[in-house]
């Protein structure tokens, strides 16, 4: 199992966290985002991954891309431990909190965003900060509502056991403290977020034990 990735990347993050959750052996192949002009737009990696995007995981004859579709992939075809809740109701709530990172804050705070509002739009380095910071403010207070106080919050984000969507969670909080984020506001995130990093699954997973980490 090969999985395709940047050291700093967020998404190849929550898969590096997946695999080493499940136990599973797996080889770290880096592609860099900044060097030789952007390794993931090299011809040769497009065609791995037409999106010219970070992760993708290859898994003998099959090539896997978008991190909670891996996620999802992983728990299917090895189920333990599991990554989502046993009842649908569960299962519904660690989606929901994992897309909130995924689909709404990760999305419009990448790299290309960021590159493409410096470029084109010829943002600032300080128009570009305020940017991320917002939409990670956005998104945290929200996230921040969702698990503060509810009965299913335990020592992570659902219960007593990781799931999906403290594999989004913890690399979010990552990028946040990199753009200096102010995290506290946030106490139900900052306190998962150090259960999770006491944990060696997520311990090894950080993007500084990283082979390709520069």
């Amino acid at each position: 199992m090969k999985l395709y990735g940047y050291w700093r990347s967020s998404a190849a993050y929550r898969v590096r966290i997946a695999l080493n959750l499940k136990g599973l052996d797996w080889e770290n192949v880096p592609v860099h985002l900044v060097q030789d002009g952007g390794q993931h737009l090299a011809p040769d990696y497009a065609a791995l991954n037409p999106q010219k995007l970070v992760p993708t995981l290859v898994d003998g004859d099959r090539r896997l891309t978008q991190s909670l579709a891996i996620l999802e992939y992983l728990d299917e075809v090895h189920p333990a431990p599991a990554l989502l809740p046993a009842d649908a109701d569960g299962r519904a709530r660690v989606r929901a909190l994992a897309q909130a990172v995924a689909c709404d804050i990760h999305p419009i705070d990448n790299l290309r965003v960021l590159n493409y509002l410096a470029g084109p739009l010829e943002v600032d380095k300080a128009g570009r900060d305020a940017w991320y910071v917002h939409w990670v403010r956005e998104g945290f207070a929200a996230i921040e509502s969702l698990l503060a106080g509810h009965p299913a919050t335990g020592d992570f984000c659902h219960g007593g056991a990781p799931t999906q969507a403290d594999c989004c969670l913890v690399p979010q909080v990552y990028n946040a403290r990199r753009f200096e984020v102010d995290l506290a506001p946030y106490p139900a995130i900052r306190r998962i977020e150090a259960a999770c990093l006491a944990l060696p699954a997520f311990d090894a997973a950080r993007p500084e034990k990283q082979p390709d980490a520069a």
